[in-house]
């Protein structure tokens, strides 16, 4: 028995010094010295040895087991310095090598332009205001003489959040509750999110609209044509020119269509304006005395004028975009070229 535990232990050496990983040892660890491991085999055995001689081979059996714990843990340490020293040898970096590029970004498109239009309209006076996302139908459409049958409150156009709770359809919400908290003079722009049911090449239905609101005594549409022509041309150029076209709106009184010369053709005819020299930009009018007179403003001794441009369309004309779901689309080779 003694020559077959020198067996065992010296194959056993040889097994340990050979292991690759921890995984080796560990099985090496029960083989040899764990619960059911050839070593307490033998022990198992001792009592076919005299009296004499089971003393002493079990002392030499614990020797041994001992021994090779020591081997087993000796050997782990070394694989474990030698994973250290490999992974630190994959991670390491060549300091002479040149560093990556880091690209900055740029500003969308639209937040360009919102941002151009606010310093337009503050250079002529104006002050901005904002609103809520989320409107009752009172500051929506009761607010803005937009009668009850009308399809601007139908499901299938406007996003209804609750049974008079929506999201707003128009940035005109904002000037409502100027109106209800100020006294005029006022003289604001409103700038924000509006939602709608629509998608196509030139609507979304999350889509961007600036307002102009301006209440004061002896306001009149030529103030109205006035500014619209100074802020085309701040924003497109001196060869724009505007104009405003008989409308109908619920808020307005009269109200208007506003048209700008075509930035392509400058009113010659191209297939961007459909030969016409013009370009459809929003609404305007003055203010309906039904609306002052809702919100406890004056309407005999106060007018004034309002109109919304749609901020996407005035991007899209600006930079020649075709189809204004790619200011949505968050292409980086897109945004890139901003």
């Amino acid at each position: 028995m003694k020559e077959q535990l020198q067996s065992i232990f010296e194959s056993a050496k040889v097994e340990i010094a050979e292991a690759k990983s921890i995984h080796d040892l560990q099985q090496m660890k029960s083989k040899y010295v764990g619960k059911k491991s050839v070593l307490n085999g033998l022990l198992k055995q001792i009592g076919t040895l005299s009296k004499e001689e089971r003393p002493k081979f079990g002392q030499i059996v614990n020797i041994a087991k001992a021994d090779l714990s020591k081997l087993i843990e000796a050997r782990e340490n070394e694989i474990k310095e030698l994973d250290y020293l490999a992974k630190i040898e994959s991670e390491k970096i060549d300091l002479t090598m040149p560093s990556r590029k880091r690209t900055s970004g740029s500003l969308h498109p639209i937040t360009k332009v919102i941002q151009e239009i606010e310093d337009i309209f503050i250079s002529m006076g104006f002050e901005v205001a904002m609103g809520p996302d989320i409107e009752d139908e009172f500051h929506n459409f009761d607010a803005l003489n937009t009668p009850k049958d009308h399809p601007a409150r139908d499901l299938s156009d406007t996003f209804y959040i609750d049974n008079d709770v929506l999201l707003r359809t128009q940035s005109s919400t904002v000037q409502v509750r100027v109106m209800e908290n100020h006294k005029p003079p006022i003289k604001i722009i409103s700038l924000g999110n509006c939602y709608r049911n629509e998608n196509d090449a030139s609507h979304s239905p999350m889509f961007h609209q600036v307002e102009a609101l301006v209440v004061d005594e002896g306001i009149n549409f030529a103030d109205l044509h006035n500014m619209l022509n100074t802020f085309v041309k701040k924003m497109f150029g001196e060869k724009i020119e505007s104009r405003i076209r008989p409308h109908f709106f619920p808020f307005t009184e009269p109200s208007a269509e506003i048209d700008i010369v075509c930035v392509k053709c400058y009113g010659k005819g191209c297939n961007l304006c459909k030969g016409s020299g013009w370009l459809e930009m929003g609404g305007a009018g003055l203010v309906d005395p039904n609306v002052f007179d809702k919100l406890g403003i004056d309407s005999e001794k106060y007018t004034g004028y309002a109109f919304g441009l749609g901020i996407d369309r005035i991007t899209m004309l600006k930079y020649k975009i075709p189809d204004m779901r790619l200011l949505f689309e968050n292409d980086i080779r897109f945004l890139k070229q901003f």
